[in-house]
């Protein structure tokens, strides 16, 4: 027959009072000996108060927040000699179709059962590494600590929901399923990330909402993807375009009169095909699983085109077998579909290199953001004449200013800023455009 039994909280000593940060138990829950009831959090320490008795609580007497010393009542429970299963088992009896109880009975208590030490939790396909575990540095009571360690979760890549970030059992159950359901880091789980509260913004002064169109939708769901995936790192340069201004104009009667319009762009998707052809892994995609890279034997070229409706890419398809005026009446014509929303899937697939242009805006310079599965893009801002020291004299030149993001994983600080330097030597000399 069950005996009820005050539980309080023991002599935890030099401590007049301490606060509760978890209750680690609820009413009706079957508690063992030394199982953790509550967790207690000073000013130098945090520690577990285990239940020094077996039994089903009944009542708790205390609230996370309070403050409590040695005597203070915790929780009321109605005492057995029963037990229940380890913690660990939480997760797996969620999914398991037959209960801890009924493999229990189907046993004959004649002997002992032999149980061999438990191996290390075997690391799921799906889990994914971010440099060192950061679990010393979480948030977490050294009862959640040990749950996690049963479970062989890294602590520091568990968003907490608890009170200023605490983790709590539930934020690691949730961890734990939803990596055995296969999802990855930063796929969008409610685990990885901290979700944006909303805020009423009618509390300060007048508002108008308006829907995000489709494209600008499913273009920030992309760019997003981006940068919390892929390690961006952006190389600054700026070129010395005044000869090839200086031949794009002498170019321009003899565009019109083929009806097509020679701007720099042109030129730079010609530049960029010259330098991917020397830098080769920058013409490449990591595969999805991060274990490969292919490098690619084409050179489709991006343009960032500006709508009403938002930012598109369409591709220059073969752009190293194609001539200025051939790429820059494409580059017109694709335009002209995205401003019209008429650009079909395939004329915005299977880019190699994007290149997106401020210009003819303006601005200094900015850092775009890698077009995945691409491995580097291209910013350009608008030129301006400078003084620039030559044979012991300043002579004024077009100084073009870019930008080069690069996925960090396939290319390092020193190859960009090769590949910078290349692309400032070519756009410098029209004569390596041409070749």
């Amino acid at each position: 027959m069950a005996n009820s039994r005050e539980i309080t909280l023991p002599d935890i000593g030099d401590f007049d009072t301490v606060d509760v940060i978890e209750i680690s138990v609820k009413v009706g829950d079957n508690v063992n000996v030394e199982d953790t009831i509550i967790t207690l959090e000073s000013d130098k320490a945090t520690m577990d108060i285990p239940s020094p008795a077996a039994g089903r609580v009944t009542d708790i007497l205390v609230n996370i927040g309070d403050s409590i010393s040695q005597g203070t009542p915790i929780l009321l429970m109605d005492e057995t000699e029963s037990s229940h299963s380890p913690a660990v088992e939480e997760i797996v009896g969620e999914t398991s179709t037959e209960s801890a109880d009924e493999a229990s009975d189907s046993q004959t208590p004649a002997e002992p059962v032999q149980t061999a030490p438990r191996m290390a939790p075997h690391v799921m396909e799906t889990a994914q590494i971010v440099g060192g575990s950061r679990s010393e540095k979480a948030h977490a009571s050294p009862s959640v600590r040990r749950f996690a360690r049963e479970l062989g979760v890294d602590l520091g890549l568990v968003y907490g929901k608890g009170a200023k970030g605490r983790i709590l059992k539930e934020d690691i159950k949730a961890f734990t399923k939803s990596m055995l359901s296969g999802n990855k880091l930063g796929s969008g789980g409610g685990f990885a990330f901290p979700e944006i509260p909303p805020v009423d913004f009618s509390r300060f002064g007048q508002t108008e909402v308006q829907p995000l169109s489709r494209l600008k939708r499913l273009g920030g769901q992309a760019l997003h993807r981006s940068w919390i995936t892929v390690p961006h790192v952006t190389q600054f340069d700026e070129a010395d375009i005044s000869d090839l201004e200086t031949f794009r104009k002498s170019k321009l009667e003899a565009a019109k009169a083929e009806g097509i319009k020679l701007t720099l762009i042109t030129f730079l998707v010609k530049a960029a095909v010259v330098a991917l052809q020397k830098f080769p892994e920058f013409n490449s995609s990591i595969t999805s699983d991060g274990e490969h890279l292919v490098l690619k034997k084409y050179f489709h070229i991006g343009v960032a085109v500006n709508t009403d409706n938002g930012l598109v890419v369409p591709v220059i398809r073969d752009a190293d077998k194609k001539g200025l005026f051939e790429i820059a009446d494409e580059i017109s014509q694709l335009s002209n579909k995205a401003q019209e929303g008429k650009l079909t899937p395939a004329e915005m697939q299977g880019g190699c290199f994007t290149i997106s242009s401020l210009g003819g805006i303006g601005g200094t310079n900015f850092t775009p953001i890698v077009n995945t599965p691409e491995v580097a893009i291209l910013g350009v801002s608008r030129s301006a004449m400078k003084p620039v020291y030559e044979n012991g004299e300043f002579v004024p030149r077009l100084m073009m200013p870019y930008a080069l993001s690069y996925d960090h994983r396939v290319i390092d600080g020193v190859a960009a800023a090769r590949f910078t330097q290349f692309l400032s030597t070519i756009l410098s000399d029209i004569r390596h455009i041409l070749l």
